[in-house]
């Protein structure tokens, strides 16, 4: 499956576990927990590979774009392989708070891991996105649908799967333009 459509889905299916783990009333550790931080960190690597494609799109001067995205994109994946293995370690939700908490207080985590990252990520993904507009390689709309996802979860995080279902819908015109090119290849 093409990146740009499997991207989304994955985010889906992270933000519909995070749902389903909170019917309870908490929030890991447990299957859920587990399993939908694990489709996240997926869709975080497979980021990876789009932001590089976006920038081979436009050029060698939105590499820089592709960097900043990737290094958020790799900041957030510290951030959930925190959280698993804190789930994995943990006996209940008090004892995952408190590894967590044990761990963010290391130098740098917090700062990076849980409070840039998901921004970096944003910038760059963005940046990509309205350099692509540009360039008319996307719609004008496709920024619109970006930004949306991405303040989704500052909203609230139950509405992530609105927002991976807005992303799919924006990454619709690149998956065909990619599928299109693996066609003339």
């Amino acid at each position: 499956m093409n990146a740009y459509l499997a991207t989304p889905l994955l985010v889906l299916a992270y933000g519909i576990a995070r749902i389903i783990d909170g019917f309870d009333g908490e929030r890991g550790p447990g299957p859920a927990w587990t399993i939908g931080h694990l489709f996240f960190v997926g869709a975080l690597v497979l980021f990876i590979r789009i932001f590089w494609d976006m920038a081979s799109m436009l050029g060698p001067r939105a590499r820089i774009l592709a960097v900043i995205g990737t290094v958020g994109a790799v900041g957030f994946i510290g951030q959930f392989a925190i959280d698993i293995v804190a789930g994995f370690l943990a006996a209940d939700h008090a004892d995952l708070s408190a590894i967590g908490k044990q761990v963010r207080a290391v130098p740098g985590v917090m700062l990076f891991c849980y409070d840039l990252a998901p921004y970096i990520f944003g910038v760059g993904q963005l940046g990509l996105v309205v350099a692509l507009a540009l360039r008319r390689e996307v719609k004008v709309w496709t920024p619109v649908l970006v930004v949306a996802d991405l303040v989704m979860p500052i909203v609230d995080k139950d509405l992530i799967p609105v927002g991976a279902v807005l992303l799919f819908v924006s990454f619709v015109p690149l998956a065909r333009k990619k599928q299109r090119a693996a066609v003339l290849v």
